[in-house]
């Protein structure tokens, strides 16, 4: 799932600013991840255990009004990406980080701290990896990256159909597939940014190296969450009844 296409080619070079390196702006990525995953943990944490905004939460009007936020968010900081500065761009990934928080407290309720812990160590373990992977491969990952769109596609058409069938064995399916393209989609994003990050151009301005760094954390962030929930859905016995 990646919000970006290299935003930063343009028939303008940006002039020399402060030069960064391929591992600065990888630790910048991966700070600003763990960042955004804190603010998600604790707005979902404060939300479950608040009853006012629990309750806010469970307003449908608030939640549909939450997620078009999240979805807004998203769609600006790939778009319009060059045009914010490094504050705003930062400013806008921590209100999604937190919107996305606020909407996971309704999804959260209902699985035992057990299953919620356990999905979480094994999303840990399977990131990790696969990050690993996808910085220290020779193998090109790019010419999947059709064909994990396609994927992706087809496992959200599959779970809106399954809204209307309730199928538990669809169910098990969705989950499945959804660990395995969001567990490959983590070491593509990884070596996609890796690439990008190597671009003269970009290492030659440390406020595009700063927005790059943003929306690859976005990248990751929204890979790790998305793993977590089918990971959580596997792992679902301990739901709550």
């Amino acid at each position: 799932m990646s919000y970006y296409n290299n935003p930063w080619n343009s028939e303008v070079t940006p002039a020399p600013v402060a030069r960064v390196s391929v591992q600065t702006v990888l630790q910048r990525v991966y700070l600003w991840m763990a960042l955004g995953a804190l603010v998600t943990a604790g707005v979902a944490f404060l939300t479950v255990t608040n009853p006012a905004l629990n309750a806010l939460a469970r307003n449908p009007i608030v939640l549909f009004g939450a997620i078009i936020g999240e979805l807004v968010l998203v769609l600006v900081l790939s778009a319009a990406l060059r045009r914010l500065s490094p504050a705003a761009a930062a400013t806008m990934f921590f209100v999604y980080a937190g919107l996305n928080g606020f909407t996971l407290s309704i999804i959260l309720a209902y699985f035992e701290v057990g299953s919620i812990v356990s999905a979480f160590v094994a999303t840990g373990a399977l990131f990790g990896a696969m990050t690993i992977v996808g910085f220290t491969t020779q193998l090109d990952l790019t010419r999947f990256g059709t064909y994990l769109m396609m994927g992706l596609i087809g496992l959200l058409i599959a779970m809106v159909v399954n809204v209307f069938l309730g199928s538990s064995g669809l169910d098990l399916l969705i989950s499945i597939v959804g660990v395995l393209i969001f567990t490959a989609l983590t070491a593509y994003d990884t070596q996609k940014i890796k690439h990008i990050a190597a671009d003269p151009s970009i290492q030659a301005d440390g406020s595009i190296a700063m927005k790059l760094s943003l929306i690859g954390a976005l990248t990751l962030y929204l890979d790790f969450i998305n793993l977590f929930l089918f990971l959580l859905r596997l792992m679902g016995g301990g739901s709550r009844d």
